[in-house]
This record gives C-alpha cells, sequence and structure tokens, in this order.
C-alpha cells in the first residue's frame, strides 16, 4: 500500500521505518530537509496513487490545521486523511466536515507507544466511517502490536482521540501513583533499597505493569533521580480529560490531582515529580529539566526530539 505521512518526528520517522518493514510504500514529508523524502506536501501528493491516503503526525492546534487545509486543496473525492496526531476530539469532527465538502474521508487516531513503538507496535484507537476504516486497515494492521488486542475502531469520528485522552489521563494517575509511593519509600528511613522494592513488583503484584518496568529502568540509569529536577509537563490531554469530566457530570479525583501535581512542580522541586519527569522521558522520549550542579553546570537534559 502507499501511503503519504506528514510529519517526521520522534513517532512518525519510526512509524514510516516501521510500515516500511511491513512492505508498505511510505512517502514522508517533514520541513526538516534530513528526515523528508519529498521537498512538499505538493509533490508527496502527486506521487501518491490514487485513491490517495495521507497519515498525518504533527503537534495539535494550528499545524494540524494548516496541514488540513493544504491537504484539503491538494486531495479530491475518494481520498483520505487520517490523523494520528494527538488533537482535540472536537477538532476531528471539524476537520471531517471541512473534508467531507470536497468528498475527502476522514479517520482520527490516537496512537500510544512513544519511542518504543518502532519496536513493539503501537497501540491504536480510531475513529471514523467503517469503510474508511477498511481502506486503512492494513496501516492499522502493520502499526500495531503482535497479537489479538493494542488495535481498535472506538466509533464515530472523534472516538479515536477521545479514548486517547481518557487513556493519557489515567496515565496522568498511574504514574502520580507510582511517584507518590516512592517518594514515601524514600522519606522514611526503614526501606534500605527502595529501588529494588519496585523491582520485586515488576512480578506478581496486582500493580505490575509497564510504566513500573520504565521507572524502574530509570532509577538504575540514575539512582535517586539525582539529574532530574522535580518538574513535569502536560501535553493537554489531561487537562481535556478533566474538562470532559467536568462538561459531562464524571468525577475524575484521580486525574484531576495528578494535572494538578504537575503544576506544583513548575512551582516546587517536586521529589515525586522527579520520578513523573523520568517515566515520561522513558516511555516517550519527552525531555527532561536536568538539575543546577555547584558550579552552575545544568544536569542532563537528554532531548530527544
Amino acid at each position: 500500500m502507499d501511503i503519504g505521512l506528514v510529519g517526521l518526528g520522534k513517532m512518525g520517522g519510526n512509524m514510516r521505518t516501521r510500515l516500511r518493514n511491513a512492505g508498505h510504500t511510505v512517502i514522508g514529508f517533514d520541513l526538516d530537509p534530513e528526515k523528508r523524502d519529498v521537498d512538499s506536501l505538493e509533490a508527496m501528493v502527486e506521487a501518491l496513487p490514487s485513491p490517495k491516503v495521507v497519515w498525518v503526525m504533527v503537534p495539535s492546534g494550528k499545524i494540524t490545521q494548516d496541514t488540513v487545509d493544504a491537504l484539503g486543496e491538494l486531495l479530491g473525492e475518494g481520498d483520505l486523511v487520517i490523523d494520528g496526531g494527538n488533537s482535540r476530539w472536537t477538532d476531528d469532527q471539524a476537520h471531517a466536515a471541512q473534508l467531507g465538502e470536497k468528498g475527502i474521508g476522514f479517520l482520527d487516531c490516537g496512537v500510544s507507544g512513544g519511542v518504543w513503538g518502532l519496536e513493539n507496535g503501537y497501540a491504536l484507537m480510531y475513529g471514523g466511517s467503517a469503510d474508511d476504516v477498511a481502506t486503512a486497515q492494513p496501516i492499522f494492521d502493520a502499526l500495531k502490536p503482535e497479537g489479538d488486542f493494542g488495535a481498535v475502531h472506538a466509533g464515530k469520528v472523534g472516538a479515536g482521540h477521545f479514548s486517547k485522552m481518557v487513556h493519557n489521563g489515567i496515565e496522568y494517575a498511574v504514574m502520580q501513583s507510582y511517584a507518590e509511593g516512592w517518594e514515601l519509600l524514600q522519606a522514611v528511613d526503614v526501606v534500605d533499597n527502595t529501588t529494588e522494592v519496585f523491582r520485586s513488583w515488576r512480578e506478581g503484584t496486582v500493580i505490575r505493569s509497564w510504566l513500573l518496568d520504565l521507572l524502574v529502568g530509570a532509577l538504575d540509569d540514575d539512582p535517586g533521580l539525582a539529574s532530574i529536577a522535580g518538574y513535569a509537563d502536560d501535553s493537554g490531554e489531561g487537562r481535556w480529560t478533566v474538562e470532559a469530566g467536568i462538561e459531562n457530570a464524571v468525577a475524575t479525583p484521580a486525574i484531576t490531582a495528578a494535572l494538578y501535581a504537575r503544576f506544583v512542580s513548575r512551582q516546587d522541586d517536586s521529589p515525586a515529580m522527579k520520578a513523573v519527569a523520568a517515566m515520561r522521558n522513558q516511555f516517550g522520549g519527552h525531555a527532561v529539566k536536568g538539575v543546577e550542579r555547584s558550579g552552575g553546570e545544568p544536569g542532563p537534559d537528554p532531548d530527544l526530539a
């Protein structure tokens, strides 16, 4: 299958590789000349056979809107656009209506897997019509993890990104729980090796998870997380989850508390936020802020963008 891919950053670049490894032809465009296969969106669209399928993997908001606007002028009836970024689900509905006026199909796809997706596959949650999903199915099959799970047609347009938004909200709360537990174990002079306690939880316990594995990996790399500042950003989806809960009278106290804890981290050097920042770096390659050292030099700040 021939696919156009717009956005070749940390995830988009790896997705291109995984798709090619599965035998698909991918024509990628990115603003970075070192990453792209063609020099313009126009050249990418021209190189695709009809019906054309274009996957958009760029940041949410204006960049996604500009890309949808441009593709709306370049594509035609029967073509398909898939937004695999972290767009807000209400934007999906507007994009589907905008492209639908020209007979262009639209799917929204929440993607989870971070920098590990190339090797392990990406969890996919997609929304849109059954016909458009059928067109894109070979792409989904190539990107998803092996096995029976990891991909779902969640519902109509917007359902994919809404599902991913809730997924990320849950992620906030789970990471916060691990982080608070780590801080408490560190604070009381009774446990000799907090890292080994966390490592023991990786097998047989009801709280074992990939996030726990990643936190142990981060602690192995940096015992005590001494080089990481207790500061954690939020990507926006945690806020959207809390807002959706308010709008629908669904209480989300754990997710809301985890979001607010990240706000607090920007004022104080929180030990728990060191753990949250470390986990975000491990699963998604998100940059961490280094701590100031005695000579005024910052600690490591691995920006994997």
